[in-house]
């Protein structure tokens, strides 16, 4: 037995299967969890270090599309559901299995706890449409990574959905040139920032930098 929301999602999404849009009108990246409680590691905040929804959208220049049929006026674009392998399996396996026909290019999909399925099993059903797996926690790790030879998922480390939106992204980058350009801007920033405190750190001396930049207990 099916709820109601959970179907008119999974209608949803075939209905928006069969519409054939353009690619820039559709979701380049889709971003799927198996729990809002997920989402401060998914996107960043309640203490949790930044997440795919900062790489996307801060650091990349993508917009979130909420409308499949009103594509924002971003070119590079991302979804976000809440999908769960256990509870709404239907739901799980709709999504997978109509993503590549919705336009979307790549998933990272992300989950909690010692069962953490949505990963794997959406790479199974989605397949052969990359997907990313985030483990939601250290627990996690062993069942997102998990996957027999001949059935592959790209993963990251427990908790890092940034580092999954940015391998997303590297992924699209082969595709869309500019895409790589905002890539290769944001890691000689990185490098900057480095640079930066290195020569203060050598200038100022430890102490003197520990005035400058660490705050005061």
């Amino acid at each position: 037995m099916t709820a109601d929301t959970v179907q008119s999602i999974i209608d949803q999404l075939h209905e928006e299967a069969e519409m054939d849009l353009p690619d820039e009108e559709t979701p380049d990246v889709g971003i799927v969890m198996g729990s809002d409680s997920d989402l401060p590691t998914m996107a960043g905040g309640q203490g949790k270090r930044p997440g795919a929804y900062a790489a996307l959208a801060d650091e990349l220049g993508f917009e979130e599309q909420t409308d499949y049929t009103e594509a924002p006026e971003s070119r590079f674009t991302f979804e976000t559901f809440v999908v769960s392998a256990h509870r709404t399996p239907d739901l799980m396996y709709a999504y997978a299995e109509t993503a590549e026909a919705r336009g979307v290019d790549v998933i990272i999909a992300g989950a909690g706890g010692k069962s953490a399925d949505l990963p794997n099993m959406t790479a199974s059903i989605a397949y052969p449409l990359p997907v990313i797996g985030v483990p939601v926690q250290e627990k996690s790790v062993d069942s997102v990574i998990g996957m027999p030879q001949g059935a592959p998922i790209t993963a990251v480390d427990a908790g890092k959905s940034f580092n999954a939106a940015l391998t997303a992204a590297q992924i699209l980058s082969r595709q869309h040139p500019e895409i790589r350009e905002r890539l290769v801007e944001y890691h000689e920033g990185l490098q900057e920032d480095v640079g930066e405190v290195s020569r203060d750190l050598h200038e100022l001396g430890t102490p003197g930098f520990k005035d400058e930049y660490w705050d005061e207990e």
